[in-house]
């Protein structure tokens, strides 16, 4: 069993930078996808990024692609997302999900953290 806990959202002002981590619980994380969801206040959830269970492919959303890179230490059973540029549209909670096998750009994920959020001021 996976579970997924988030922490570093903020307040941050735009042109700056933030450093989400994900703290996933469970021996068999290193055989899960993960990856990183965000829903702006009054809009559907959207994807961001998304990283293979070995780390050796990743996946972008075009809108945070070039300013965002997510990595996983699977020995730290831990995924991050590091957030540079920002603007204040990518203000939203950020979700850390993970599924078992390959990554996925839709929402089709079996764990779901329970969110952190990110402010961007402008």
């Amino acid at each position: 069993q996976v579970q997924l806990v988030e922490s570093g959202g903020g307040l941050v002002q735009a042109g700056g930078s933030l450093r989400l981590s994900c703290a996933a619980s469970g021996r068999t994380f290193s055989t899960y996808a993960a990856g990183w969801f965000r829903q702006a206040p009054g809009k559907e959830r959207e994807f961001a990024a998304a990283i293979s269970p070995s780390g050796s492919s990743t996946d972008y959303a075009d809108s945070v692609k070039g300013r965002f890179t997510i990595s996983r230490d699977n020995n730290k059973n831990m995924v991050y997302l590091q957030m540079n540029s920002l603007k204040p549209e990518d203000t939203a909670v950020y979700y850390c999900v993970a599924r078992y096998g390959s990554l996925r750009t839709d929402g089709l994920y079996s764990k779901w953290g329970q969110g952190t959020q990110v402010t961007v001021s402008s």
